[in-house]
């Protein structure tokens, strides 16, 4: 790391890594010549541009070199530099950093490669508009070559230290030195890890990388506050704002209506609690002629709201499930406007409003026109067995209900919850385009499919729990063992938590893998299996 000169105008004194701004001679046919392993198309494509990411490349080995003295480079067989010929080149730093030596130029006359196949892209980050200057940084992770130490410049740079990640944000932490944002993070991020090279091969297996660009959002005050991706309006805010003006409100106020973007605008039912958040989420959708998916509870001050804000428009009511918090308030919407309403029957178990009635009933993959607008139905069953979820085809937004849910996990009830088909409900939602998740609580949900994957991972790693729990006890029932698979969550949600548990376990002996007798659950063990 290195410390930035207290006479610098953009983090005068805090401790970053090297790096700087691309140099025209970065995108350079002469530069690229001398970059092995990777070309501007596979680059470019990596990094979401057009064209030009083999530059970003270049400039971060020459950054390194100029700035840290650390020299990322190969002769043509990919054989890295020698520390004792490093060292010797440490004095073209200076021509380097001046301009006078271009850094393709010192590489062609060093006969030196960049080993672009040891350099990873790691993340993105974009500063919050509004301020004179705006940045757009690239990270990128490498091993230092052995031998090679480095320095700072003394020029930009007045100081350099090798620190582990983990040390580093505690001196950070301490106030003993200064950390942006960003920086911070990424140590964070970097200090489980045991070794540099288990780092850069965590960053070489990455997907796409998601940027992070600070937004500014209001309160319900008018009160403006920064948010970044890790925040939970972060991805609501940039979709509802796209220009960003930062004049959103960023808060779920029940019955105050949200306008997404040009045709969907969210009312939140004033039913809060453990299993709804903020409330449960009504959305209309469409422009002369709307659609309101999940009209909610029976609460008269929700259906008014829902009725002033689709001031004559309404012509179909849709429901996700039939579940008691998102379906009631249909019978009376269509009262009130002469509505269609559409969804799926009510099953027979769970806590299912008896009071819908589909005029059609949809099947996976029927649509609805709503003006210009397409609603496409996506049987999703797992929480409910007559779960749908919706995606309107022209934004690719799709509404969840209680498939996905903002900020928690959703509970899985047998009998009519099934945590197979839950499953195989969420990897069918890895093969469509998806651009957001509205969902049936909280806040829009960004990067849909990391979503999806993170819910599966979580769900396998609690049905490992249970499996592991099953094989220490010998036997057990839910209640048994909710202790014990539950382990960090509030013991007071350990009720709630017993039905997913119990779907775990279905899952378990639908597959095989356990066996249920007299209300208690043993693992099958190859010596046990019949």
């Amino acid at each position: 790391m290195l410390q930035r000169t207290s006479k610098a105008t953009f983090l005068p004194g805090a401790f970053v890594f090297p790096g700087g701004a691309l140099d025209p001679d970065d995108a350079s046919a002469r530069a690229a010549q001398r970059v092995l392993g990777l070309d501007d198309a596979r680059a470019s494509l990596r990094l979401g541009l057009e064209a030009g990411g083999l530059a970003y490349w270049v400039a971060a080995a020459r950054e390194c070199f100029e700035e840290s003295g650390i020299l990322l480079a190969a002769d043509e067989s990919g054989r890295p530099v020698e520390p004792e010929r490093a060292a010797a080149l440490e004095q073209l730093r200076a021509p380097l950093n001046a301009g006078a030596l271009l850094f393709s130029e010192f590489l062609e006359q060093q006969d030196l490669f960049i080993p672009a196949q040891e350099i990873a892209y790691y993340s993105h980050w974009i500063t919050a508009p509004g301020r004179p200057r705006r940045f757009s940084t690239r990270f990128f992770i490498a091993c230092a070559p052995a031998g090679q130490h480095g320095a700072h410049d003394r020029s930009e740079t007045v100081h350099s230290v090798w620190v582990s990640p983990r040390e580093a944000v505690e001196r950070g932490r301490r106030g003993e030195i200064e950390l942006i944002f960003p920086t911070r993070s990424t140590l964070t991020d970097l200090a489980p890890f045991p070794t540099p090279r288990a780092v850069l091969e965590h960053a070489k297996g990455l997907g796409d990388i998601e940027v992070n660009a600070a937004c500014w959002a209001l309160d319900h005050e008018g009160s403006q506050r920064l948010f970044r991706r890790a925040d939970p309006p972060y991805y609501e805010i940039h979709w509802s704002d796209p220009e960003e003006k930062g004049d959103t409100c960023f808060v779920i106020q029940p019955g105050v209506a949200k306008r997404l973007d040009r045709y969907v605008t969210r009312i939140t039912a004033p039913n809060p609690g453990a299993m709804t958040g903020p409330g449960t989420n009504t959305y209309l959708v469409g422009e002369d002629e709307l659609a309101v998916i999940d009209p909610g509870p029976s609460i008269d001050s929700h259906i008014e709201k829902i009725l002033a804000a689709g001031a004559g428009r309404i012509r179909w009511i849709l429901a996700t499930h039939t579940h008691v918090d998102h379906s009631p308030a249909a019978a009376l919407l269509k009262a009130a406007t002469g509505a269609q309403i559409l969804g799926r029957p009510r099953p027979a178990h769970g806590n299912q409003d008896h009071s819908f009635a589909p005029d059609r009933v949809l099947a996976d993959g029927d649509r609805l026109a709503v003006g210009n607008l397409n609603l496409r139905a996506i049987h999703t069953p797992g929480h409910a067995s007559n779960h749908l979820c919706y995606l309107l085809e022209e934004t690719r937004l799709l509404f969840t209900g209680d498939h996905v849910m903002q900020g928690s996990t959703v509970v899985i009830n047998p009998p009519d919850g099934d945590m197979r088909a839950y499953l195989a409900s969420l990897d069918l939602l890895l093969a469509e385009e998806i651009a957001i998740f509205a969902p049936g609580h909280g806040y829009l949900i960004g990067a849909p499919h990391r979503e999806v994957r993170r819910l599966v991972a979580h769900r396998l790693a609690r049905e490992a729990k249970v499996a592991a729990a099953l094989k220490r006890r010998g036997e057990a029932t839910p209640e048994e063992l909710v202790g014990d698979v539950y382990d960090d969550v509030s013991p007071r949600l350990h009720p709630v938590a017993a039905r997913s548990l119990t779907a775990h376990l279905d899952k378990l002996v639908a597959e095989g893998r356990a066996r249920q007798a007299s209300g208690r659950y043993i693992l099958r063990t190859e010596r046990s299996a019949p």
